[in-house]
């Protein structure tokens, strides 16, 4: 057997209450003051988080030479020995420093 459907529209509150009141078990009609909610509310922050200024030319530093380090490995004649897989861990290591300092930023 379905569940009786719900009627649409209609009062959801008692009558006489105000909205944001909640009426008490005792009297009915009464509206009394409302208490606090049992939501979670975050704690306002007392003072907003600035990074410093080096963080950004940190972050564009970083993934700036791990690109140029990769880039370098690959033309033979400008870093010392041929091309090279510590050459391209570097980089990407840099690039991910680069990343890692762009989360920090706020």
């Amino acid at each position: 057997m379905a569940p009786p459907k719900r009627r649409l529209g209609g009062r959801v509150t008692p009558k006489g209450t105000q909205p944001g009141s909640r009426a008490t078990a005792d009297a009915p009609g009464v509206a009394r003051a409302s208490t606090a909610s049992s939501r979670y509310t975050p704690p306002v922050p007392k003072a907003v988080k600035v990074s410093p200024r080096w963080v950004p030319y940190l972050m564009f530093a970083l993934l700036g030479v791990g690109i140029v380090i990769i880039l370098l490995n690959y033309i033979d004649l400008v870093l010392p020995g041929a091309t090279n897989n510590w050459y391209l861990l570097v980089g990407l290591l840099s690039i991910l420093g680069g990343i890692v300092a762009a989360t920090q930023y706020r």
